[in-house]
């Protein structure tokens, strides 16, 4: 083990340097990276929005959530559950009703994904005029750098002697 280097595999900030972008390390055991992982996944986001106002059955998700296969619903809201964000009840009922809520943790994280799309929505043309900006600005050199290649090849041409 390298001198400097932590036992504890959990650990991932750099302790050099307070509030960085550092601390996200990338490694694969990163505590950090995985949570940020899984609940910036779309499907995450889209379950704790639905969860935010009232608990939820699974076809109820399933059915608001368009394109979201079952197995991925299902994967999904075990690995929410798993992490303390949503609540799953199962009533004893028949056949059984499985209800799905968010937990008082998993409300504070909407919240913060509420701060977000706020945040998007509000800057939401100015993003699309910067991407068309972008665009522009890309074919415009991209048709130059065509230009240039074509005129290069040109003289290359008219240098290189023919064979007859």
């Amino acid at each position: 083990m390298e001198d400097g280097t932590l036992k504890s595999l959990g650990y991932c900030a750099d302790t050099a340097v307070d509030d960085d972008v550092l601390q996200w390390d990338q490694r694969a055991d990163c505590e950090v990276r995985q949570i940020l992982d899984r609940i910036a996944d779309k499907w995450s986001l889209l379950v704790i929005a639905l969860l935010d106002k009232r608990s939820l059955r699974f076809t109820e998700l399933r059915r608001a959530i368009d394109g979201i296969s079952q197995r991925m619903m299902t994967r999904t809201l075990r690995h929410l559950e798993r992490d303390g964000l949503v609540s799953r009840t199962v009533h004893p009922t028949v056949p059984p009703r499985v209800d799905y809520a968010l937990t008082p943790m998993g409300a504070t994280l909407h919240s913060t994904i509420r701060a977000l799309v706020l945040w998007t929505e509000e800057h939401q043309n100015a993003i699309a005029a910067a991407r068309a900006a972008y665009d522009k600005r890309a074919a415009a050199e991209q048709e130059a750098a065509e230009r240039e290649a074509a005129e290069r090849d040109a003289i290359a041409r008219t240098a290189l002697p023919t064979r007859g």
